[in-house]
């Protein structure tokens, strides 16, 4: 097995709660709120964790609410490498309207990160790396840090000959993509946006992907298609993996979940072909959860059954 360390360059302490009608200029009585460890990467960590899998959480961390993050995630058995920032970690919040059980999500853009403090994560990062670890870089930039910041995590995962995963989105990602990851998932929006196309359709998917993967230096490409699965693209091809029929409560998680399982099986030496399947397992079975919940392994465990009886991958 190799190592696995995720990397949250903007975590959030999620706050939810509920209310019976939200309505303006109106005091609401909220019920008491639950706390959760949030970003991409820490809930790349949580979800391996959940898988019985271990990573090492990588991230910036300031103020009380910080300090609260570093708690949760300690009860959750979740190794940690913190990096101190000045001003307060953010926090989100989820309010539910128990009248119609519509969801209002409210994130914040995140601390001003210091030149030194996100400098110093450059530094570190090469003396935590060796040969055949597992990056995850996932998650969007707080305000302040470079937007080339992951194409120089990029460029050190790939000095000391680790494997990077890159989840994030807009100019992050394309400067990201072009300087060279070992896996990249794009959902089918931030795909056109690498593929410099406005849209992409079922008829243009895999002749696009596949011309995108032979044009970068990036060995996997998941796309994200959501309810209707991944496509999984190498050099070599492409394969359609469908996701299994459920139940849909929350989406929220999804992605996230979907990447822990596919670096998890990455990290245990499997094909690529059962590595997207059981990361299109874990995205199904986080949908199957309210809220914020994470994939349950349970539920993961019967939908890779399930995907395994399809065709496999060539």
């Amino acid at each position: 097995m190799k190592r696995i360390f995720t990397l949250t360059m903007n975590p959030a302490l999620d706050k939810s709660t509920s209310v019976a009608g939200v309505l303006p200029f109106k005091k609401l009585r909220c019920k008491v709120p639950i706390y959760e460890p949030g970003g991409g990467g820490i809930n790349v960590s949580r979800a391996i964790k959940k898988l019985e899998g271990s990573s090492v959480a990588i991230y910036l961390s300031g103020g009380p609410t910080g300090e609260h993050m570093k708690e949760l995630l300690t009860m959750e058995g979740i190794a940690q490498k913190i990096m101190t920032i000045e001003e307060w970690t953010r926090e989100n919040l989820a309010v539910t309207d128990t009248t119609n059980e519509q969801q209002f999500r409210f994130g914040m853009p995140g601390p001003k990160v210091q030149d030194t403090e996100w400098q110093q994560v450059l530094e570190d990062l090469p003396l935590l790396l060796n040969e055949g670890d597992y990056l995850v870089a996932s998650g969007s930039l707080s305000p302040n840090i470079p937007v080339d910041f992951y194409a120089r995590v990029a460029k050190i995962a790939l000095e000391k000959k680790a494997r990077m995963v890159l989840d994030t989105s807009g100019e992050a990602l394309e400067i990201g993509a072009k300087t060279g990851v070992f896996l990249l998932k794009p959902n089918l929006g931030e795909l056109s946006s690498l593929c410099g196309v406005s849209r992409i359709t079922t008829q243009n998917l895999e002749s696009l992907a596949l011309k995108f993967i032979k044009e970068h230096n990036c060995t996997v490409l998941v796309v994200s298609m959501g309810p209707k699965g991944a496509m999984l693209v190498t050099v070599k091809g492409s394969e359609h993996i469908p996701a299994p029929t459920v139940q849909h409560v929350s989406s929220i998680g999804a992605g996230d979940s979907m990447v822990a399982g596919m670096v998890l099986r990455l990290a245990s030496g499997d094909s690529f072909g059962e590595m997207v399947r059981y990361g299109v397992a874990c995205g199904t079975a986080a949908t199957m959860t309210p809220g914020t919940q994470l994939c349950q392994k349970e539920d993961v465990d019967k939908l890779y059954q399930w995907l395994t009886q399809q065709k496999t991958f060539k």
